[in-house]
């Protein structure tokens, strides 16, 4: 099957379940979407032998997908760039602490919680779990997905600060958590860096990478104020978008990061000047529409891994494990770390609930699963890891509303009325 047939039946699966699901489900496009390709992918899986070549034409599909590159090489760059370049940048600021906190702070600590609660509970299902196996599924779990996230709140009632710490998390957490990752994995093969060499090479890979998408955002804002055309505006973001990421990666640096980075220096440079300068609403929209999409085409993709993950029982009992302990060490963290604010005189009247049932994990972990080479529990890290986001998005994900009016905080900082920017 060549890329364009590949594409042609992906975004084809999108549209007709995005359409089932606003139809006749009444649910969110995209949760409706990866639970109808879940359950049709099961269906698949449990009558293959009753319907012919239908069952393994449909793993072989799947199977010619690269999801690794696909998702962190492919859509992360612009899913990224979009969820950050819509995001109010004002209640991210008021929250910067607090984000910064469970960015880096709750990421370290749940890494560490998680492989603990793994390594001594899934032996009880006959799998084996080195410490360094579970240490990898902490890392590659532990950041909430931004993709997941982004689109959660965009659907919901969010309070303002609350909208602020879970988005900007979520956004930031993802380069911390690859970081971890990259450096487990140098490890299970040998190549156990010293404590410098990791804090050398985290200090370069994210301060290196926000550092430069705020660099090449301030050449994009002085292009873009020269010019009064929204097509060029949207190809000098879609240009910084894509270019400073892969630019990112040929330096070494933490490309999540700097797409985020890009995105709201980019947003903030725009505020700081008239709106007949750099404004265009049309590009607002082009983003929308670019996430929009694009999250349609990942969950359809999501959902369709499982054909080609090997499931057995075991493995089903510690995909349910891994959920209590994802949830479970989320929870704490969450009540660890709004705890430490409020003390130091910090903090807000968030609510410890919703920012754990709010913490989804979707692509990103799933990405990092499939990266793992067949020799470091593969097999394992990567049902549990499906299983987990499956739960979070369709169950957490679809539940929110429902959680928000039982526990929903007040608002401490509406929103401020601002001009319509770029």
């Amino acid at each position: 099957m060549t890329i364009l047939q590949l594409i042609s039946v992906l975004v084809a699966i999108a549209a007709l379940f995005g359409w089932i699901s606003a139809r006749w489900l009444k649910l969110p496009t995209t949760i409706g979407t990866m639970f109808l390709t879940v359950v049709c992918s099961l269906i698949l899986v449990s009558v293959g032998e009753y319907a012919g070549g239908l069952q393994p034409w449909a793993t072989h599909l799947v199977r010619q997908i690269d999801f690794e590159r696909l998702i962190l090489h492919g859509m992360l760059p612009l899913l990224l760039f979009a969820g950050a370049f819509l995001l109010d940048i004002e209640s991210l600021a008021r929250e910067k602490l607090t984000v910064a906190t469970l960015a880096i702070a709750g990421t370290l600590i749940s890494t560490f919680a998680v492989a603990t609660l793994m390594h001594f509970t899934i032996p009880f299902m006959g799998i084996p779990a080195p410490w360094i196996q579970c240490l990898l599924f902490g890392a590659l779990i532990s950041p909430t997905d931004p993709i997941a996230v982004l689109e959660m709140l965009r659907r919901v009632g969010v309070p303002h600060h609350v909208e602020a710490q879970l988005a900007g998390e979520s956004l930031f957490n993802d380069g911390v958590g690859v970081v971890i990752f990259v450096t487990l994995l140098q490890v299970s093969h040998g190549s156990a860096p010293s404590v410098s060499h990791i804090l050398v090479t985290l200090l370069l890979s994210v301060g290196g990478g926000l550092a430069l998408g705020i660099l090449l955002a301030w050449i994009a804002f002085t292009l873009m104020r020269m010019v009064d055309a929204y097509q060029v505006d949207v190809l000098l973001t879609l240009s910084l978008a894509l270019g400073g990421y892969a630019l990112a990666e040929i330096l070494h640096l933490s490309g999540p990061l700097e797409a985020v980075a890009a995105a709201i220096a980019l947003r903030g440079f725009n505020l700081s000047h008239p709106a007949k300068l750099v404004a265009h609403e049309r590009v607002d929209d082009f983003w929308k529409m670019v996430d929009e999409v694009q999250n349609g085409v990942l969950f359809v993709l999501l959902g369709l891994e499982v054909l080609a993950i090997p499931f057995r029982w075991a493995l089903f009992g510690s995909g349910v494990i891994g959920v209590f302990a994802t949830v479970a060490v989320r929870l704490a963290v969450v009540a660890l770390v709004l705890g430490c604010i409020r003390w130091l005189g910090k903090g807000r009247d968030s609510s410890v609930l919703v920012l754990t049932w709010g913490g989804l994990h979707g692509g990103l972990s799933l990405a990092l699963a499939l990266a793992l080479p067949l020799t470091d529990g593969r097999t394992w890290i990567l049902a549990t890891t499906y299983i987990v986001v499956v739960f979070s998005t369709v169950l957490q994900g679809g539940s929110l509303g429902m959680f928000l009016r039982r526990f929903k905080p007040a608002d401490t900082h509406p929103p401020v009325q601002q001009p319509r920017e770029l």
